[in-house]
């Protein structure tokens, strides 16, 4: 099993953590650069980036090396990304390929990353709208879970990572995490119709600093016994297959974490379809709205046809739907797309 370092303190002890590495390089997020300040890390070198899905390219990932030459990265050089899922896909795949691969770790700083982006190894960028076409599977040395960045993130960010949050609780429940969650994030919700997102949020800081230990616990654990996504792993793409095409024709226009909210309410239908489950997908909806996320995709299952069969998840004609069977427990069905098409046509 691989090890997987998740490291779980406030953002002024990650110096602490770090006193073994003498040569840090800083690649963050431009928009969180107040907290690169309250690290106290000594770097040979800071680089704020332009953390947006139009940017996830190759011609940023080169931009990162021609830096780390420039500053004279050698092959003890530690990289520390600080930022959400972008700069970590971003700074975790450059350091990968960096004079074939030096150490790196990471801050994630939205709830999105601090569940999903950050934790497992894989780091990649887009090609042609592509999700993660291009990447590799590599662990970070470490990856620091500090709270302060949540107690300002705004209500919207809070919502993208709501939906991987639920994707983590929905493949194990076994602390019943998804109805802790749920109830948080529909009171939550219910508050930011008062305008008084932020307060419930800061309220609710111990409960979330729970459930994202929870939830990175999980993947974690799934990722640590199947670093390669040949089997258990890949029921961490619940939703994931649909979501990608969604971005792909809203031209990312859908943030990541509506899509995939939208994506496992039509993994859950087409579950519901094949006659593998009954009434999930209702309660699905019912608690992603109360939740405040999108449950309808506004696209035609036709029209998501095509990115769905160049999604990276695809083996030969078939691809591998993750299907969720009840709460806690999901399963992977090879099918074509066509197939998959067909049913949920038919539902």
């Amino acid at each position: 099993m691989e090890r997987i370092n998740i490291i779980d303190c406030p953002l002024g002890e990650v110096g602490k953590h770090l006193g073994g590495y003498g040569n840090i390089f800083i690649i963050h997020d431009r928009n969180v650069g107040g907290i690169v300040e309250r690290l106290g890390v000594q770097a040979q070198g800071i680089f704020p980036i332009e953390a947006t899905e139009e940017r996830k390219t190759l011609a940023t990932v080169l931009e990162i090396e021609e830096w780390l030459l420039e500053k004279g990265a050698d092959r003890e050089a530690f990289v520390l990304g600080a930022g959400g899922g972008i700069t970590t896909d971003l700074v975790g795949f450059a350091a990968s390929v960096y004079k074939r691969g030096v150490r790196f770790g990471f801050i994630p700083t939205t709830l999105l990353s601090q569940v999903d982006a950050a934790i497992g190894g894989k780091n990649g960028v887009n090609l042609d709208s592509y999700k993660n076409i291009i990447g590799v599977i590599r662990q970070p040395e470490m990856t620091f879970i500090c709270p302060e960045p949540l107690e300002t993130l705004p209500y919207p960010q809070i919502l993208s990572g709501a939906a991987e949050l639920l994707k983590t609780f929905i493949i194990n429940n076994k602390g019943n995490e998804y109805e802790r969650a749920v109830n948080m994030l529909m009171n939550i919700h219910d508050r930011a119709s008062e305008g008084a997102a932020e307060a419930a949020v800061l309220e609710y800081s111990e409960t979330f600093r729970e459930l994202i230990a929870a939830a990175a616990k999980v993947k974690a654990g799934i990722a640590g016994r199947d670093p390669n996504e040949r089997g258990e792993r890949r029921l961490l793409n619940l939703g994931h297959t649909f979501a990608h095409a969604i971005e792909k024709n809203s031209s990312e226009a859908i943030p990541h974490g509506q899509a995939v909210s939208m994506g496992i309410i039509l993994a859950a239908r087409l579950a519901e379809s094949l006659g593998l489950t009954d009434g999930l997908s209702e309660r699905l909806e019912a608690d992603f709205t109360a939740c405040g996320l999108p449950v309808e995709c506004p696209y035609s299952v036709d029209t998501l046809a095509d990115a769905m069969k160049k999604d990276k998840k695809a083996d030969g004609a078939l691809v591998h739907f993750v299907l969720p069977l009840g709460i806690g427990h999901v399963e992977t069905r090879e099918l074509r797309v066509e197939e998959a098409v067909s049913a949920l046509k038919d539902e």
